[in-house]
């Protein structure tokens, strides 16, 4: 019996080493580098593993087993045929060089090599780290004409971006946002958490944004987030944290230096208040910011799954100010039907919280945040009063104590955003695929504001305190059907795109506002504990709107002997909020490539390894600035009036009907080449634009009668945009232990004001100069934000400011088309710049963000205020102001004029890879990184990045840029 028992044994251990085999390998790139990571996967069971950090795998296979797929993000897949082989080694070309990444496009994906638009990607890999608040830091400086702008660094704030200049008025000029196929606005940023992101894709000329009809006219920007493998399951961990601090304050005047010059100006000693109070130094602090996720996910042949949770915290370097957003998100994919079937979800939630430092208070001569205050506040003034109340001063109308609005206004908010897609596709037959597509946002946002008396602020103590509460709500919904087919005929390959969609969102709201409580404790909790015979027209709003967007959209994709490419597109929207005239549009494009180096006559030389020249036009339309009921005309209430004995509601028109109101529209030609010479080792991409955007929304003064309403908003007015964008990458050093990359981008930028005036309805509209910001203004010929200021001449004996009288008639005019008034520039740069390289040597690499932008200036109104000697008795003045010698002026000239260029250190990181020889630990890095380390500028304000890519044009205070320097770590567990 022993022995039957053994013999059995014997041959079960023969036959399951019968069943299986082991394969070891090595996964190395095209410098003999380990590819940490790389994915294996069996085909046919779809069993893997993953390489660790020395490239290196073992996989057990069953003996039906004999390819293996080797991929790995940033590289071209490779399958392996193993039959009778147990060992393997494989080199991954990187897609950088092969030019084969795929691109997310709208409504579907494409080769890169394939592109004939103009089409920015930025991998996870090139994306900038640090403690990222927002997604859209981590592409600052990455794309030519892209510019992103940071206004300040209050906690919460995110930045701005503008896609190939301003592209309308006050329609807007924010890009579309598409997360994993869901279409958005910019806040739509918050709910991805920014570890998550697999790739950027940016939509930038009209023949690749054509597409998304009329909602991309201001560019699309694309966010895919990152999925699970087949074959491989992880736990990745990532955490950075990092001490923020002030990069720039401005020299004021100590206590003991304003008094010795406010003797000069014969300030009375009843203002010294013999104090020595650094009002900037106790509102500010250090900050800290930190950002913290984890991930999960794994996945068999037909299921896959990633889940992940992120937190970034953010404590402002201004007290009591501080920002809190919580992001979760799920994904999952199943397959069925021998793969045929594939059903995607994703799920994205975020909690988000700000305590924010309040703006616009001040008195009545300024009005601007908390830091702004400071610099105006006096040295010579205490914080507190002897018995421990705050400081004020009653000679100084609506004088405020910065610290007691800091410690006491309350200024909060959060929001709760879900966003959910389901995805289902179907190949119907060889070629052919049946896709739905539905997706559901919802957002509900509050704010609640209290401002007490003993805060200082003279509205508050008047009002015996204020309190409100603003609460928000949208449901947006969008469904698609579409039928794709891709046929490959000899050397004709076609792709064809038929799709209808429909979008609905909904949005409601309401506003309370109290006055007069007889104590503090409930703040913005209990409007009904104000005093309720205060309570006047305004204070009790709400709203309920919605709109709807039809669309039917067809694409094709043509290619002949891979060589001759060619785009084309048509979409047609309905839109609910247009005028019963123009509720339709049509939004054509098509672009066309030629990929000269595929050619035969191109076999011969060797100069150019890639050579692709693109050309494209198309159509998109904006609807940013178009809202429900904009073109009905509507009644509103309008103060109280007495009929019969008692006073009832009074009524007026506040709208004027425009039955013809109709999306602004963008034509725009690009015209670009893609090459790569020197054995691929430099890369590059040129690119010339014209984009031209009709029927801008303006809103303008009619008269009355025949309108009922003083003014409307109407379809009028016409701009331009034309420039030049260029990418460069060149590998300088490639070798098996160090690679050295320099890259940069850089884009020239000319916008024109075409027209302004028009008609309608046979009424002429004419406004062809427009008030634009502090002395800027939109002039019909010239750029948006153009400066026509008066000229600065001298300041006399008396410390009065002089400017030039130019047309020689003695008196200066300051009316805004003055003829004393000259044109100096304007608030739009002319263009930005960005260097990136990077290092890699061994298991260490490092890369740098320099990035700056020209041709701009800035009014820096904050200075002219500080700077005026008059105001020295009632408030603080710049340093600088002494030698200055200003004591007065009725003129806002250009004496407060500089120039905006600047070029910034933007970020700054270094990495170690640490070797593990534990099995369970699949990668581990360590990094150190610094943000905005330094700028260059002839600007004497806080910070150059105002608001100039926007158009507007001055610098009244802002909350002060930061810079911080964090350390962190990720890993992956096996």
């Amino acid at each position: 019996m022993p022995a039957v028992a053994c013999l059995l044994c014997l041959v079960m251990s023969t036959s399951t080493y019968a069943q299986s085999r082991t394969i070891r390998g090595t996964v190395l790139d095209e410098n003999a580098k380990p590819v940490a990571g790389a994915n294996i996967t069996a085909q046919v069971t779809g069993t893997g593993t993953s390489a660790d950090s020395l490239g290196n795998f073992t996989l057990s296979v069953s003996p039906d087993v004999t390819i293996l797929s080797i991929s790995a993000v940033g590289y071209t897949s490779q399958d392996v045929n193993i039959t009778n082989r147990t060992t393997v080694s494989v080199t991954l070309v990187g897609t950088a060089q092969t030019l084969t990444d795929v691109v997310v496009l709208g409504y579907g994906t494409a080769r890169k090599k394939d592109l004939t638009g103009s089409v920015s990607t930025i991998s996870s890999k090139d994306l900038n780290p640090g403690p990222v608040t927002s997604p859209l830091q981590q592409i600052a400086g990455k794309a030519a004409g892209v510019n992103v702008v940071q206004i300040g660094s209050e906690p919460g704030s995110a930045p701005g971006v503008r896609i190939r200049g301003i592209t309308s008025l006050v329609g807007g000029s924010d890009p579309l946002v598409v997360v994993d196929g869901i279409q958005g606005n910019m806040d739509l940023f918050r709910q991805v958490p920014p570890n998550e992101i697999e790739s950027v894709d940016v939509l930038k000329d009209a023949s690749a944004t054509a597409i998304y009809g009329s909602r991309g006219a201001p560019g699309v920007i694309i966010i895919t987030t990152k999925r699970s493998r087949s074959g491989r399951s992880t736990i990745e961990f990532n955490s950075v944290a990092s001490a923020d601090f002030i990069g720039k304050k401005l020299r004021m005047l100590n206590a003991g230096e304003w008094w010795q010059e406010a003797q000069k100006w014969n300030v009375p000693a009843s203002e010294n208040h013999a104090s020595n109070t650094d009002w900037f130094d106790i509102l500010t602090r250090d900050g800290f910011t930190q950002n913290h996720s984890i991930a999960l996910g794994g996945g068999t042949k037909d299921f896959n799954y990633r889940a992940s949770v992120a937190a970034v915290l953010q404590n402002g370097i201004v007290i009591n100010s501080n920002f809190k957003n919580y992001i979760g998100r799920i994904q999952a994919t199943q397959k069925a039907l021998d793969g045929r079937l594939s059903v995607t979800m994703n799920l994205n939630g975020n909690v988000s919280n700000t305590l924010g430092s309040p703006g616009s208070v001040g008195r009545a001569a300024f009005t601007s945040n908390l830091i702004s205050n400071a610099y105006v506040s006096r040295p010579a003034d205490p914080v507190f009063n002897a018995d421990s109340s705050y400081f004020t001063d009653p000679n100084v109308f609506q004088y405020i104590n910065p610290y007691a609005v800091a410690q006491e206004v309350v200024n909060e908010g959060g929001s709760n955003n879900l966003f959910g897609s389901l995805r289902t596709d179907l190949e119907v037959v060889k070629g052919l695929t049946a896709s739905w597509f539905g997706s559901w946002r919802k957002t509900d946002s509050y704010w609640g504001y209290y401002l007490p008396a003993k805060s200082t602020v003279s509205i508050a103590m008047d009002n015996k305190g204020l309190a409100s509460v603003t609460n928000n709500r949208a449901d947006e919904r969008l469904m698609n059907i579409s039928l794709e087919y891709k046929k490959m005929i000899r050397q004709h390959r076609v792709e064809v795109l038929g799709l209808y969609e429909y979008q609905t969102q909904v949005y409601q709201g309401n506003f309370a506002q109290a006055k007069g409580f007889i104590n503090d404790i409930t703040t913005y909790n209990a409007l009904q504990n104000g005093d309720l015979s205060r309570v006047t027209p305004g204070d009790i709003t709400s709203y309920k709107n919605d709109r709807n967007l039809v669309s039917f959209l067809g694409r094709l994709n043509y290619s002949l002997h891979d060589r001759y490419l060619l785009t084309a597109s048509i979409r047609r929207d309905g839109s609910s909020v247009l005028g019963v005239n123009n509720k339709w549009g049509n939004f054509p494009s098509a672009s066309v490539a030629w990929r000269i180096s595929n050619e035969s006559f191109m076999s011969g030389q060797h100069v150019f390894d890639q050579l692709k020249l693109r050309i494209g036009y198309g159509v998109t339309g904006n609807q940013q600035g178009l809202y429900p009921q904009n073109s009905t005309q509507l009644v509103g209430a309008s103060g109280v009036t007495y009929f019969g004995g008692s006073q009832i509601t009074n009524f007026l028109i506040t709208q004027n009907a425009n039955a013809d109101l109709r999306w602004e529209t963008r034509s725009q030609w690009n015209a670009g080449v893609d090459f790569a010479v020197l054995n691929n080792k430099l890369t590059g991409t040129l690119d010339l634009f014209k984009a031209t955007t009709k029927n801008l929304l303006f809103n303008y003064t009619v008269p009355q009668p025949p309108y009922p309403y003083g003014s409307i908003l109407a379809n009028v007015g016409s701009l331009m945009n034309e420039g030049v964008e260029l990418t460069l990458s060149y590998e300088m050093i490639r070798t098996k232990d160090l690679s050295v990359t320099l890259a940069g981008n850089g884009s020239l930028i000319r916008n024109k004001v075409i027209e302004l005036s028009g008609s309608i309805n046979g009424v002429p509209l004419n406004t062809n100069y427009v008030p634009w910001g502090n002395n800027a203004y939109l002039i019909k010929g010239m750029p948006i934000g153009t400066y026509n200021i008066l000229q600065h001449e001298s300041i006399d004996a008396a410390g009065v400011e002089k400017v030039v009288d130019q047309d020689k008639n003695g008196i200066i005019d300051q009316g805004n088309q003055s003829p004393d008034r000259i044109i100096a520039g304007s608030a739009v740069p002319k263009y930005t710049y960005a260097f990136t390289p990077s290092v890699s040597y061994k298991n260490i690499d490092f890369s740098m963000v320099w990035r700056g932008s020209g041709g701009n200036k800035i009014y820096n109104g904050l200075r002219g205020t500080l700077s005026r000697m008059e105001n020295i008795g009632k408030s603080n003045v710049l340093y600088d102001a002494i030698p200055l010698g200003l004591f007065t002026s009725q003129y806002g000239s250009d004496l407060w004029l500089e120039d905006g260029g600047f070029i910034r250190f933007e970020n700054f990181s270094i990495g170690y890879r640490i070797k593990s020889n534990l099995k369970n630990i699949e990668a581990f890095r360590v990094f150190a990184t610094g943000n905005n380390l330094a700028v260059i500028t002839k600007y004497k304000g806080i910070d150059p990045e105002l608001n100039g890519a926007y158009g507007s044009a001055g610098d009244n205070g802002i909350y002060p840029r930061t810079r911080n320097v964090s350390v962190g770590f990720n890993v992956i567990f096996k």
